[in-house]
């Protein structure tokens, strides 16, 4: 399934001269979905100056989805510039687009947070299933509840969208994903939490996640 997880922190390194080849032809001659497809692609993949190139390429054409690449990209330079990219890819059409801006929403390092919209977008973008956007507003309205703070603690919801979230994508993968957010934090959102992420990577690893049951069992061992 053809994806884009804005919040992959450990993404995979396919070998170069592979990336991306079901999309360069069409990409490079002129198709912007392709483009879009290609930078995600690449930037999955750890490649961020290529996945920049076509992502600006497609965008500067009218791509929403380029759009909200290119503010998943910003988080990393420059919260409140991702914020008003995520905004133009929601006002384009993007449901990356949304989830983006609900993570802007709920990030001090972003500005005023305003949880309750990015609730909504989150929760508009979950039920829409057959948009690949529904795994990550699943995974980031689990975390939301899993973390606390402006919204009431609720291991319950969190438990719910996470796993509805690896339905759709990989048995135990949203839980894993917690896991990592609790072990390594984000600074505006998620406090570092080492018992957290023991729970989440603990769930992950019942639910047969292997990559969970090696977080915990490296972070038991500490």
């Amino acid at each position: 399934m053809k994806r884009s997880v804005w919040l992959l922190l450990f993404p995979l390194l396919a070998h170069a001269n592979e990336i991306g080849s079901q999309y360069k032809e069409q990409a490079e001659a002129g198709d912007t979905r392709a483009q879009y497809y290609l930078a995600d692609t690449y930037y999955s993949s750890g490649d961020e100056s290529h996945a920049r190139y076509w992502a600006e390429k497609a965008a500067k054409a009218g791509e929403p989805d380029a759009v909200a690449l290119l503010a998943q990209m910003m988080m990393k330079t420059s919260w409140p510039d991702a914020r008003k990219l995520a905004e133009q890819a929601v006002l384009a059409g993007s449901s990356n687009g949304e989830i983006t801006l609900a993570h802007t929403l709920v990030n001090t390092q972003a500005g005023k947070t305003d949880y309750p919209r990015a609730l909504s977008l989150l929760q508009k973008a979950a039920e829409n299933t057959d948009s690949d956007a529904a795994v990550d507003a699943q995974m980031l309205l689990g975390l939301i509840y899993a973390n606390g703070g402006e919204v009431a603690e609720d291991d319950a919801k969190a438990t719910f969208w996470f796993k509805r979230s690896s339905t759709l994508s990989r048995s135990g993968y949203a839980e894993y994903w917690a896991g990592k957010m609790f072990q390594e934090g984000e600074k505006g959102f998620i406090a570092p939490n080492t018992q957290k992420a023991l729970n989440w990577f603990n769930v992950s690893c019942l639910e047969g996640n292997d990559s969970g049951c090696e977080e915990l069992d490296a972070l038991s061992g500490e």
